[in-house]
């Protein structure tokens, strides 16, 4: 199969491009984004939330090849055999790229680590996600905006799941660009409208992408099922997680 801009061999399907026009691609589709929400400026400092994964090692390097004031901050829940090896990523590739890094972590905040916590029989999601907010939050008080790598895939089971919760607040709070509400900066999505499939082929071209590691949480949550079950339709339904999300901003965008 050849890229259909030239006649180098494609590295993805749909649509069918090699690695250079595919990566042009990807770029140009997120600054779109960028530009189309308002989501920040060339002058505004960027903190990037990351983990080490591939999305949100991906934004960085891309908002770094782009954009001036660019930092990124890392939260370690503590969770063993997981966090341990996707920080060391962080802390390699920000050294590499000459960015600046900021770790907190929940040993140092609370007292506890996520696995501590469980041991208190807590949900685990539900902990992570509120410490995670707050750490970061703290993070980006000398910043404009906290730019989080939640992608297409993410964003449709997001909407889903507001839905089934009846979170109506969240579901109008759930864009693009969401403002500051009180304590809280304003937070930005970069690649809400790139598919998984798309952030994973660029991490990988781009070697940006650790071994993967599942947080071993992961199947305790709502998420995965949901995640599961969209995955399912997207396979006998091709285009129904574009569809959820344009909707939902079609509603509350």
């Amino acid at each position: 199969m050849e890229c259909r801009n030239c006649n180098a061999k494609a590295v993805m399907a749909n649509p069918s491009l090699c690695r250079k026009h595919f990566i042009s691609y990807f770029e140009k589709k997120v600054l779109a984004t960028i530009r189309t929400f308002c989501l920040f400026s060339k002058k505004d400092r960027i903190c990037v939330a990351v983990s080490g994964g591939k999305d949100s090692m991906s934004l960085l390097f891309l908002l770094r090849k782009y954009f001036i004031h660019v930092s990124a901050a890392v939260v370690d829940e503590g969770i063993f055999g997981y966090r341990e090896h996707t920080l060391s990523h962080v802390k390699k590739k920000c050294a590499e790229w000459n960015v600046s890094l900021h770790v907190v972590s929940f040993k140092e905040m609370t007292g506890k680590t996520l696995d501590e916590h469980m041991l208190l029989k807590e949900h685990p999601c539900t902990v992570c996600g509120k410490l995670r907010r707050e750490m970061l939050n703290a993070c980006v008080k000398d910043h404009d905006v906290l730019a989080l790598g939640h992608n297409l895939d993410d964003e449709a089971q997001t909407v889903l799941m507001n839905l089934f919760a009846c979170k109506d607040d969240l579901a109008k709070a759930q864009l693009p660009r969401s403002e500051s509400r009180g304590q809280f900066a304003r937070r930005v999505k970069p690649f809400c409208m790139m598919k998984e499939k798309e952030v994973m082929l660029y991490a990988v071209l781009n070697s940006l992408a650790p071994p993967f590691v599942e947080c071993p949480y992961m199947r305790k949550s709502l998420r995965n099922d949901v995640r599961d079950a969209l995955n399912e339709f997207e396979k006998d339904h091709p285009g129904t997680k574009v569809n959820v999300f344009a909707r939902h901003l079609a509603i509350y965008g």
